[in-house]
């Protein structure tokens, strides 16, 4: 049967990907932030999965305002990289797990939950950085070193799914990748976050503090973590930190009891603040 080993949350900071494409990462500036992923990488290698489930928001790039999908889940065979207006990123065109992602699909529907099929869909640096930072450098013309099953959530466009949603639908995808009869290892990745704000007046913000007491929960308090509300990520995370809701799609695919072997928070990448954990699920 197919197993869920571990799941990971990182940011996908858009200047992140920049610094690794244009081989600016061993600036003084980029340096701690790269530095806090040298055991992320090499635990990859030592622990590399047949499959990542990959959360992430899209940045209207398959999605407009003429769509909006709560949750869309790519069944495709592979996702190319999106022209987000300064051309793609040179890396891989990420392959995903058509059988696995179809199981998914019908599993997670009929245990209840709505989700939209996409069986065609670009993927953006919300799915790409994070794939870059656990894997490092990795050619546009070779291939990433597992396949992929994205799911889009909806950050973007009020109302967003609720943290608790989120982590009923990781329970749901646990239920999925349990019972599917092929021997896998699949890793889940919640994506997005930490505390940040890109306009207005509050532009800039960041909440160390909360953010450090959110990894805390996401790692061994979960179920607190699942009941923040809408009105305390605006309040206390700037209008962006509603991505870590995602980190609860992750967390809910996990064991009520995980292992934290790595964790890593640096402030500032680009105007944001950047935070990572790795959690294995025990044996």
């Amino acid at each position: 049967m197919a197993k869920v080993t571990a799941g990971v949350a990182v940011s996908h900071v858009p200047a992140i990907g920049v610094a690794m494409d244009t081989g600016i990462t061993d600036q003084p500036y980029w340096q701690p932030v790269f530095k806090g992923f040298e055991f992320s990488r090499q635990w990859m290698k030592d622990n590399k999965p047949d499959v990542i489930f990959l959360v992430y928001n899209d940045h209207c790039t398959a999605f407009d305002a003429s769509c909006i999908p709560t949750f869309a889940l790519g069944c495709a065979a592979e996702f190319t990289p999106a022209d987000e207006g300064w051309g793609p990123r040179p890396v891989p065109v990420v392959k995903g797990h058509q059988k696995l992602a179809s199981h998914i699909a019908q599993s997670v529907i009929l245990d209840e939950f709505d989700l939209t099929i996409m069986n065609q869909m670009d993927v953006d640096h919300g799915l790409t950085v994070p794939l870059s930072v656990m894997f490092g450098e990795v050619d546009k013309d070779d291939e990433w070193p597992c396949l992929v099953i994205p799911l889009a959530v909806n950050v973007v466009q009020y109302p967003a799914p609720t943290g608790n949603r989120c982590y009923q639908l990781g329970k749901a995808i646990r239920r999925a990748i349990d019972s599917y009869p092929e021997d896998l290892n699949v890793m889940v990745f919640g994506t997005g976050g930490m505390s940040h704000q890109l306009q207005a007046e509050r532009a800039g913000l960041i909440n160390a503090e909360w953010d450090k007491q959110f990894l805390d929960d996401v790692s061994q308090n979960p179920v607190a973590a699942s009941q923040i509300t809408h009105l305390e990520y605006l309040r206390e995370t700037g209008s962006e930190g509603i991505e870590m809701v995602m980190w609860l799609v992750m967390r809910g695919a996990l064991d009520e009891k995980v292992t934290e072997v790595h964790r890593h928070y640096h402030v500032p990448a680009s105007n944001t603040a950047v935070g990572h954990l790795i959690l294995e699920n025990h044996e």
